[in-house]
């Protein structure tokens, strides 16, 4: 008898089945809303798809009349700079201090105790300190997304170097490499797209962070708007951003594993 476990559906099935979770919640909501709706039309907590897509379609093409910009654009342009920043030096640390303190005994000895410490602080608890430090500008912002996710990028990075096999490392020095060499040839195109897996993983608490930072201290960005217009009860912009916030993280991820397949064939079949 052949195992559920050892059944796998066929390309199109699993499209149609990882959509099936989308449709129902779809249908949950637009059931909800109509029952809502039938008793108050003015109810504001479930609006309609359609006050939604109108409400969507007034942010992304209508000036804002009071200071005639494109709502949605400049609040996403707003928080996918702040985010892009904070996730590219995340990554830049990850990449070094991971490679340092993987490889260097020394360097591991020193850095692995206080990466492992600041790990541990939840980095939310540590936002009041941010913007009394640097101000409630854009740095504490960045600060934040940074000191969210690069221990967690770091140390993946670090296991990950750690993990490489010895006998590459000793056949690079037979040969004569230094461990500048070393770390160019034999450890950085192994660890990149490790790089790059772990930073897809920590996009979803970098999101967290940015919207939490917008949240409190901000004058645009998709975070500024949603916790603006919540005092309204306003949930046509409300839903709209949130779905609009999820699109934006799918496609990063999206973006992270097509850069990964692209470049790294092979780290992709070898997990497989």
């Amino acid at each position: 008898m052949k195992r559920f476990i050892n059944q796998r559906p066929p390309r199109a099935v699993g499209y149609l089945l990882g959509l099936l979770p989308f449709v129902l919640l779809l249908l949950a909501y637009m059931a909800a809303s109509a029952a809502r709706l039938a008793e108050n039309p003015n109810d504001p907590l479930l609006p309609s798809l359609g006050t939604l897509f109108d409400t969507f379609w007034r942010l992304a093409t209508e000036p804002s009349r009071r200071t005639g910009e494109l709502v949605l654009w400049v609040d996403t342009a707003a928080s996918l700079t702040r985010l892009g920043l904070g996730v590219a030096i995340s990554m830049a640390m990850g990449l070094v201090v991971g490679i340092l303190a993987g490889l260097i005994p020394y360097a591991g000895r020193t850095l692995s105790p206080l990466i492992t410490a600041v790990a541990m602080i939840p980095p939310l608890a540590v936002l009041p300190i941010l913007f009394i430090t640097f101000g409630v500008g854009e740095l504490a912002k960045i600060v934040l997304i940074v000191f969210g996710i690069a221990p967690f990028i770091i140390r993946d990075v670090q296991q990950r170097v750690s993990e490489l096999p010895t006998e590459q490392l000793i056949k690079a020095q037979t040969l004569g490499a230094s461990s500048w060499l070393i770390i160019l040839r034999v450890v950085l195109p192994q660890v990149f797209p490790r790089l790059l897996d772990a930073t897809r993983l920590a996009l979803g608490a970098a999101w967290l962070f940015l919207i939490a930072s917008e949240a409190i201290a901000a004058t645009e960005g998709l975070g500024y708007r949603i916790f603006l217009v919540r005092r309204f009860m306003d949930m046509a912009t409300i839903l709209p951003y949130v779905v609009w916030i999820t699109l934006l993280a799918f496609l990063a991820d999206l973006l992270l594993r097509l850069v990964n397949r692209l470049l790294f064939p092979w780290y992709g079949g070898r997990r497989g």
